[in-house]
């Protein structure tokens, strides 16, 4: 998967290249390419950046750039939550998890890239990628405020996702 990034102005940040994990999460990556080929992923902000932990993005529902974001990281797509893939692979640096609420089972179209090394979430979130290109595109997505749990104000965005064979 292919994503151009932009800031909140529209200006190009780079491109970073996560290789989806078919083989560890089936269901999960269908979703994934499923979302990024109709082009619903494209123009989702970064809602939730937490230096030294992770990019969440993803929201289809209510995280489109330039319209009000503000519920951004409560909503899904129009498909069906789907039931956890738990695997051995370890949360790193770079990884891509699919996030979810505190069901394990609730996973739907929003994921997130770790910045660090995250083996806590081991075995409690269902890991689809990892990032093979584009650290410095990764690092440089605007950060939240901690003390809103990471939340971004005038935040980068996804603004195109393409999935590379």
């Amino acid at each position: 998967m292919v994503i151009q990034i932009a800031d909140a102005e529209g200006n190009d940040k780079g491109t970073i290249t996560l290789d989806l994990l078919a083989d560890k999460a089936p269901q999960h990556v269908e979703r994934l390419v499923e979302l990024a080929e109709a082009g619903a992923y494209d123009g989702v902000v970064f809602h939730r950046v937490i230096d030294g932990f992770m990019a969440q993005t993803g929201d289809v529902q209510h995280g489109k750039q330039g319209g009000d974001t503000s519920m951004a990281g409560t909503g899904g797509s129009d498909m069906p939550d789907l039931p956890a893939e738990f695997s051995d692979v370890s949360f790193q640096a770079g990884t891509v998890g699919m996030a979810r609420s505190q069901d394990p089972n609730s996973a739907n179209s929003q994921f997130f890239i770790d910045l660090a090394p995250a083996t806590f979430l081991d075995g409690q979130y269902t890991v689809v990628g990892q990032l093979i290109d584009g650290w410095d595109v990764l690092t440089a997505i605007k950060k939240g405020d901690s003390a809103q749990n990471g939340a971004v104000t005038a935040p980068d965005y996804m603004a195109k996702v393409t999935i590379a064979e």
